[in-house]
């Protein structure tokens, strides 16, 4: 979205209130949805010209408005239904909070896949083009055009209304947006394939979309600990990469560069949400992130609680890189041969065999164990597993040193 970067951020945070107020008034999410990007290109051309009105949302609704009768009428099989909407007044720009809420909700239908919600919840909630989704997730603007496409008409015919999904669905529909906004943020801080380890934009914006939810439910205390998950593991990124973007182990960065106002903030987020209640996935990762951002040095890292934590975590749900992080935190806490214990029988789950990260986990306390040899090989063997450029590099280096 092209302009100065206020504009661009007031653009994103005004998107998913135009939309809400169109979808809201007149229904058809799916040519709305393109009314409101053709109403945020126009303000993006305009309003650095012209100047940015009194009421910008005020103006992008009135604007996304004409635009949506005009996509209505060119359906020569509705223009009787479509007469009838043009003659409707602009929809006022009051429920702005609740819209956005909606909109998210929407997003992350249970009849879409999570690749759908996803791209989706970017489009139409973040207010990136469909081409901005497309480099994000590295595919063609065309496959990206479809996956949207499809979703829109999923939505379409699913029939939902605009509005709240019932009580008895809130809860599943609200960690599904919890979810989707957790794929993002790790979608950019850990890419999964391409020449950069890290995609700033993917992260950022789901930091964005997380204050976002926040501020709209203010009292649920997963999303108080996802947005303080974001921002304390955000806060180290300027020190996760060398210079030729190979990454830094936590152990190796300079603990300089960590943004100390992230830290402060997700400390101060986490700390409010775990006294109010049963603490979930998100709670449990954000306080140990947390643990890890407090620790001055390495050595100063409080292993020990952060192995208790990663056994609540294990009690919640069955996965295997919380089992994997729990091995290696046991290693740092009983010894590398207890962790080792832990970490080899994991290597039998196929939803972690194929994957590098068990086998960098492996290599690296073989390596403090002292068995090089088999460190190098493990080196080795992950970064067959990575498709991300700077990963595959910096396994490399690590086995090379073992050589």
């Amino acid at each position: 979205m092209p302009g100065s970067s206020s504009g661009e951020d007031l653009l994103r945070e005004l998107a998913p209130q135009v939309l809400g107020a169109l979808v809201r008034r007149y229904g058809h999410f799916d040519t709305a949805e393109d009314a409101v990007q053709a109403a945020l290109l126009a303000a993006a051309q305009q309003w650095p010209v012209d100047g940015t009105p009194d009421n910008p949302r005020a103006w992008l609704i009135r604007v996304a408005a004409r635009r949506l009768t005009d996509l209505l009428r060119a359906d020569q099989a509705r223009r009787r239904r479509e007469d009838t909407v043009a003659a409707w007044p602009v929809p006022s720009p009051g429920a702005a909070t609740d819209d956005s809420l909606v909109l998210l909700f929407m997003c992350c239908h249970p009849a879409l896949s999570a690749a759908s919600q996803i791209a989706l919840t970017l489009r139409a909630v973040g207010g990136l083009t469909t081409a901005e989704v497309a480099r994000a997730f590295l595919v063609p603007e065309d496959t990206m055009t479809r996956r949207i496409t499809r979703a829109k008409r999923t939505i379409k015919d699913s029939g939902v209304p605009f509005g709240l999904p019932p009580a008895a669905d809130r809860a599943a529909r609200q960690a599904a947006v919890l979810h989707v906004l957790y794929l993002i943020f790790n979608e950019g801080y850990v890419g999964t394939a391409g020449p950069s380890l890290q995609r700033v934009e993917l992260s950022t914006e789901a930091i964005r979309l997380a204050r976002l939810v926040h501020r709209l439910l203010p009292d649920d205390t997963e999303a108080t600990g996802l947005l303080a998950l974001m921002l304390l593991t955000d806060a180290r990124r300027a020190a996760r990469t060398a210079r030729d973007g190979t990454p830094v182990p936590m152990a190796e960065q300079d603990r300089t560069l960590w943004n100390r106002d992230q830290i402060a903030e997700g400390v101060a987020l986490i700390s409010s949400a775990l006294p109010r209640g049963h603490a979930g996935p998100y709670q449990i990762q954000a306080a140990i992130a947390a643990l890890h951002d407090e620790a001055a040095r390495p050595e100063d890292t409080d292993w020990p609680q952060i192995k208790l934590l990663y056994e609540v975590l294990l009690g919640l749900a069955d996965n295997p890189v919380v089992a994997l992080n729990h091995a290696v935190a046991v290693a740092m806490v009983h010894g590398l041969e207890a962790g080792l214990t832990l970490l080899d029988p994991l290597g039998k789950d196929d939803r972690l065999a194929a994957d590098h990260r068990w086998h960098t986990a492996r290599a690296h306390l073989l390596e403090l164990a002292g068995d090089r040899e088999a460190a190098r090989a493990a080196y080795l063997t992950a970064a067959t597993k990575t498709m991300t450029q700077p990963q595959q590099r910096y396994l490399h280096t690590r086995a090379a040193r073992l050589a």
